[in-house]
């Protein structure tokens, strides 16, 4: 397997791909599972509740994000890699955390969240015929390939640790 070429996503979304060190994508989606669980862990109850200025996400909207990118990037690479060829709507986020009112759920329960998904982003991804890698979609109005959405989920994970880690701990 190969790193997804630019003709693979919209250029937005090299800044997850190229947070992905690696040419095998599966076993960085397992490794990154462990270490983001490692990583929340050090967070408390009462702390995922902080936000960094006015305005901003709270650490469990955060969070909430991150398991929302994930069920959406896993969804579109599930349509494309089975063949579909209708073309996936747009994902609006802060419509999404808005309406996830995630302050109201336990961190505990957005940790344990994570990683049922990130268990089952790596059971469709672990078990794709080879030829599903490449097929390709339209998303947000743009062309994607099964592989970079791979990519592209790992990268969002990464993306958001760093803020994590640089803005609010």
């Amino acid at each position: 397997m190969t790193r997804p070429q630019a003709t693979e996503a919209a250029s937005y979304y090299f800044k997850y791909i190229d947070l992905v060190t690696g040419d095998e994508i599966v076993p960085a989606l397992e490794s990154q599972l462990d270490e983001m669980l490692e990583f929340l862990s050090g967070i408390g109850e009462e702390q995922s509740l902080h936000s960094y200025a006015p305005g901003k996400w709270t650490i469990r909207q955060v969070l909430n994000h991150v398991n929302d990118g994930e069920r959406v990037f896993a969804w579109r690479a599930f349509w494309f890699a089975r063949g579909f060829t209708d073309a996936l709507p747009s994902f609006e986020q802060d419509i999404a955390v808005d309406m996830a009112d995630a302050n109201r759920t336990s961190w505990a329960k957005l940790v344990e969240e994570f990683k049922n998904l990130r268990l089952g982003t790596i059971a469709l991804f672990r078990n794709l015929p080879d030829e599903a890698w490449s097929r390709t979609g339209v998303a947000s109005d743009n062309p994607v390939s099964v592989l970079a959405l791979a990519y592209i989920i790992a990268g969002h994970v990464t993306h958001h640790m760093g803020v994590l880690r640089a803005k609010y701990l």
